[in-house]
């Protein structure tokens, strides 16, 4: 039938007959079951990422923004207080929200406000100076919402203009 024989391996330490470059066996000398657990493992994790790929909002949170209630401005030497609303992408208002204003290009010390139930915040802008020789200026903001909630700040928010008072 043609069959080749192949030779009987011996164990030798002092001279090898055999080497890997000669062995034309393949995955045939590989335990059957190495090979099996193998393709198994491979096709488990395969339809486990297939799985996964398929959820749409797993993980991931909902960003939150800063909308002014009146005008996007205050002159400088304005006492008024000033209301902003945290609010998530149903402009619905996010509660318990910690907004933080900071000076952009204008001169203040930072100012924190706490958002209610309805998400808004009031500010009161007292020491907003400009820079000398500006006639406007700008005023930051950063949102940290609740820790227990699915809300991020992860984008830039709006800033509040600051103009001279005359």
């Amino acid at each position: 039938m043609g069959s080749k024989q192949r030779p009987i391996p011996t164990l030798s330490l002092s001279s090898p007959t055999r080497s890997f470059v000669d062995d034309d066996r393949a995955i045939e000398g590989l335990p059957i079951r190495l090979v099996i657990a193998l393709i198994v493992g491979v096709m488990s994790l395969g339809i486990m990422l297939q799985m996964l790929g398929g959820i749409g909002d797993f993980g991931t949170k909902t960003e939150v923004d800063l909308e002014f209630q009146d005008e996007n401005y205050i002159s400088e030497g304005d006492t008024d207080s000033f209301t902003v609303k945290v609010v998530d992408e149903n402009d619905e208002g996010v509660p318990e929200a910690t907004v933080i204003a900071t000076a952009g290009s204008a001169r203040m010390d930072a100012v924190i406000g706490e958002t209610g139930d309805d998400g808004e915040a009031d500010f009161d802008f007292e020491d907003v100076e400009l820079p000398p020789d500006a006639d406007t200026g700008s005023i930051e903001f950063e949102i940290e919402p609740p820790t227990d909630s699915d809300w991020e700040d992860g984008e830039p928010n709006n800033e509040l203009t600051v103009v001279t008072d005359g």
